[in-house]
């Protein structure tokens, strides 16, 4: 049983950077796949960027370009870095481990972007 914890949210300015940090309790060594997901107000959740225990990445075309996710499983431990942030990226963001048989969700954390 893995417990995921985000943190490094907070509020920032248009233009700004981020990078959120998401700490298991536990191995994340044979995970398939980690991810980070966002809800924002009245919307959906949704996918931002996932990487495979092969390191294949994949990106929500609203940014691409700009955030970077990164998996360190000797640390047990996904980044998402997030650069030139727009006030349409305000939201929570929500890490996530999943394959067949384990589905991890943690709390979430506040991302602000707001002058």
């Amino acid at each position: 049983q893995v417990q995921l914890v985000e943190s490094g949210g907070g509020l920032v300015q248009p233009g700004g950077s981020l990078r959120l940090s998401c700490a298991a309790s536990g191995s994340i060594f044979s995970i398939h796949t980690m991810g980070w997901y966002r809800q924002a107000p009245g919307k959906q959740r949704e996918l931002v960027a996932a990487i495979t225990r092969g390191g294949s990445t994949n990106y929500a075309d609203s940014v691409k370009g700009r955030f970077t996710i990164s998996r360190d499983n000797a640390k047990n431990t996904v980044y998402l870095q997030m650069n030139s942030l727009k006030p349409e990226d305000t939201a929570v963001y929500y890490c996530r481990g999943f394959d067949r048989v384990v589905d991890y969700w943690g709390q979430g954390t506040q991302v602000t972007v707001s002058s």
